[in-house]
């Protein structure tokens, strides 16, 4: 194979970390704050086990992978390192290994770098993020969208403190549920899902419930998630729905029994991310629709419906990597078009 680093500096990554004075902490102990996740029988999840198994094997083979994960602190470390430990890891021909395996870093709100695997990654890999300078920043960490995390710790330098992370605006997270897309699906990184945009464009908690070719609304995840404490729910798994008869007979079940037990929090209704849509993803998106126009004439003054023309009006379809799933263009194109949403019906997440 040929090796680009061997001519470009630039491209060559690091296989273990050499700082002398290096400390490292485990981000399951306080002051380290995990978002989006939870531990559970030795990895980071993003739901239950147990529930899991029970949905779909497809979902249990994917609830493990730590797409929306996060770990924020501050410190005043001139460098952040991460020793990670994974035992399952997803690529595919259409999608970056950043985004499968590696993990990003946010100081303050702005993007700093990426940690990057190598090539031959087997079960996790060491990386190292440096400054131009020490002084306290707030630090958020994003986790990979298509792996499974058994470890991760943080180096800092043994000099430097490290406090607890300021807060979310939010108590409650967003919670959004989907397909491929939802779970982050082409981003070029972590920090480049739509959901991971706009948390730090409104400083919200979130937690992403994507499943790669299994967001079928069974009766088991939306008995799940119809019982978490959110603040705002974002429904969008068009492109998993085997047929547009299995979409008719689950998209309004499944809004209806999130609304049930949450009346009153704000439900946002989503189509697939495209511009340009045959006919029979236009018989789709109008199944979706009319979930939300039953539901605004029932009464209901707090849903919203987004179609996919809208998501991608930014890009158009030049924003999709494969005729399906969006580029880091078509992930900004959707942050858009949901900020501007959420901006002009005054929807906030509490």
């Amino acid at each position: 194979m040929f090796e680009l680093w061997r001519i470009d500096e630039r491209f060559f990554v690091n296989e273990k970390v050499e700082k002398e004075g290096i400390k490292l902490y485990n981000v399951d102990e306080a002051p380290f704050s995990l978002h989006g996740i939870f531990r559970e029988n030795g990895k980071y999840r993003r739901m239950n086990e147990a529930v899991a198994k029970t949905v779909s094997d497809g979902v249990y083979a994917l609830h493990a992978n730590t797409a929306g994960g996060r770990v924020r602190f501050i410190t005043d470390s001139p460098y952040v390192a991460i020793k990670s430990k994974m035992d399952s890891m997803g690529m595919g021909t259409n999608g970056t290994i950043i985004n499968s395996c590696g993990f990003d870093l946010y100081a303050d709100g702005h993007y700093i770098s990426t940690y990057s695997p190598t090539l031959n990654i087997k079960d996790g890999f060491e990386s190292l993020i440096e400054f131009d300078d020490a002084k306290e920043r707030n630090i958020t960490i994003n986790f990979p969208a298509f792996s499974n995390v058994s470890e991760l710790f943080v180096g800092l330098d043994e000099n430097a403190y490290v406090k607890e992370a300021k807060p979310y605006k939010n108590s409650k997270p967003v919670v959004y549920y989907g397909s491929s897309i939802t779970q982050g699906g082409c981003a070029s990184r972590p920090g480049m899902s739509y959901q991971a945009i706009l948390s730090r464009r409104f400083n919200y908690d979130y937690i992403n419930l994507g499943f790669s070719g299994n967001a079928k609304a069974e009766d088991e995840i939306i008995d799940y998630i119809k019982e978490l404490d959110m603040s705002i729910f974002v429904l969008d798994y068009d492109h998993n729905a085997p047929t547009k008869e299995h979409l008719l007979k689950t998209h309004e079940k499944m809004f209806k029994a999130v609304r049930e037990k949450h009346p009153d929090i704000p439900v946002i209704i989503m189509s697939r991310p495209k511009h340009f849509l045959t006919d029979d993803e236009k018989q789709r998106r109008d199944i979706i629709e009319t979930t939300y126009k039953n539901a605004v004439l029932a009464g209901d003054e707090n849903v919203y419906f987004i179609d996919g023309p809208a998501l991608t009006e930014l890009c158009k379809d030049e924003g999709l990597v494969d005729g399906c799933h969006p580029t880091d263009f078509g992930f900004a194109s959707m942050a858009d078009a949901i900020e501007k949403l959420m901006l002009e019906n005054d929807i906030k997440a509490i």
